[in-house]
C-alpha cells in the first residue's frame, strides 16, 4: 500500500482520542464510541458530524490493521521528507516505495 498524503497531515490517534501505544481493543472501543456519536443516521443532515464519522472510519481503518498501523507510524516518525518523491529517503524506504507501486 502506498502511503497517503493524509498520513502526514492527520494524527489518527488524536482523531480516535487514544494514545500512540493504544491496544487494538482500545482503538476498537474508541472507534465504536465515535461511530455511534457521529453516525449519519443519528445526525441527519449534519455535515460536520458526517465529516467526523468519515474521519473516524479512516483512522480506524489504518490503526486497526497491524500492517497499515506499522506503515503509518513509520511514515509519521520519518516526517514529510519520507513522502518527498522518495529521492532523499533512506534506501530501505525507497525499496519499499518502489515495491508498493
Amino acid at each position: 500500500m502506498a502511503p497517503q498524503r493524509e498520513w502526514f497531515e492527520k494524527d489518527y490517534y488524536k482523531v480516535l482520542g487514544v494514545a500512540e501505544d493504544a491496544s487494538e481493543r482500545d482503538i476498537q472501543r474508541a472507534y465504536r464510541k465515535l461511530a455511534k456519536q457521529y453516525h449519519p443516521d443519528a445526525n441527519p443532515g449534519d455535515k460536520a458530524a458526517e465529516e467526523k464519522f468519515k474521519e473516524a472510519n479512516t483512522a480506524h481503518d489504518v490503526l486497526s490493521d497491524a500492517e497499515k498501523r506499522k506503515e503509518y507510524d513509520e511514515i509519521r516518525r520519518l516526517g514529510p521528507m519520507a513522502g518527498a518523491g522518495f529521492g532523499g529517503a533512506p534506501p530501505s524506504l525507497r525499496a519499499w516505495a518502489n515495491s508498493a507501486r
